[in-house]
């Protein structure tokens, strides 16, 4: 964790999610004043409520963002919470320009300093941006560590078959992660049902259900290989679990100090009672056996 400290604010770019609520309970606990930029129809009120200051800014205005943490001395920065690109693709561009009004700022990311539009890509320029005036973004997770995922099943052994599914998985995950196309892929015995891109992870959880009716596939969803902690942290909750029973799936695999559990102790004591597995992985574990990773205590 960051050294503590009660002169500099911490910042927070607020999206939707229980990971901003993390953040700032975490800040706080370290004695740190903590500047909330809310993005507007995103921000938890619980985030609003808890910051010490609080202001409010559209997805699209970044210029604003930039403008508001530098009037409150902030220098250090943290990007938590979903944003859902897919609300942008539901509109024409024209209609997004209407919807959003972009600043110039924004408009100078989005068009001319992101490669493309891939997640990795734009957030990287957003950093920058945010660097050249003076503002670093600094790993998201940095004031929430006990909610990071531990390495072990965490929950129910796995049977052989998902032992299996699991090493297939996570190879495919990792090639997926490198292409920067999505975290997560459903497998069912030995065969790659579902695969997630800009839907999120609950939409392919919901598609890998209605392709495996009967049910017993497993969820992996694994970090980038060389993940950028700043943003787009691999994230799993109660809901997620939630969905994966309704979903007939039989495992959840998480990259083991790579993936934030909210709400980490209702999230494992309802996937016990649901009888999902949930196995915690390291990278490096990738030609061990599941059997083999330690229990976490």
């Amino acid at each position: 964790m960051p050294t503590p400290s009660t002169t500099t604010p911490l910042g927070l770019i607020a999206g939707e999610g229980e990971f901003p609520k993390l953040v700032v309970a975490g800040a706080k606990r370290a004695g740190i004043r903590v500047v909330v930029v809310g993005l507007r129809d995103c921000c938890p009120d619980d985030v609003r409520a808890a910051a010490d200051v609080y202001h409010e800014a559209g997805i699209a205005r970044l210029g604003r963002w930039i403008r508001l943490l530098r009037r409150e001395g902030v220098t250090r920065a943290i990007m938590a919470g979903r944003v859902k690109k897919t609300r942008m693709l539901d509109l024409p561009r024209w209609r997004q320009f209407l919807a959003y009004l972009p600043d110039w700022t924004s408009i100078k990311v989005w068009y001319f300093s992101a490669k493309d539009r891939r997640n990795d890509n734009l957030l990287r320029a957003v950093a920058d941006e945010m660097h050249a005036k003076g503002i670093e973004l600094i790993d998201s997770t940095a004031y929430c560590q006990d909610a990071m995922a531990p390495e072990g099943v965490l929950t129910g052994a796995p049977s052989a078959a998902v032992v299996a599914d699991i090493d297939l998985g996570w190879r495919i995950a990792k090639e997926m992660g490198r292409l920067d196309v999505g975290q997560s892929v459903a497998v069912k015995d030995k065969d790659i049902i579902a695969v997630e891109a800009i839907e999120g992870t609950d939409a392919m959880i919901d598609r890998a259900g209605s392709l495996c009716k009967h049910g017993g596939w497993t969820l992996v969803k694994a970090a980038k290989p060389d993940q950028d902690m700043r943003f787009d942290v691999p994230t799993v909750g109660p809901g997620t679990i939630k969905r994966l029973h309704t979903a007939k799936a039989a495992a959840l695999v998480v990259e083991a100090g790579k993936t934030l559990l909210l709400q980490k102790d209702e999230m494992l004591s309802l996937a016990n009672t649901l009888g999902i597995t949930i196995v915690g992985r390291k990278d490096s574990d990738a030609a061990a056996p599941v059997g083999a990773a330690k229990a976490s205590s």
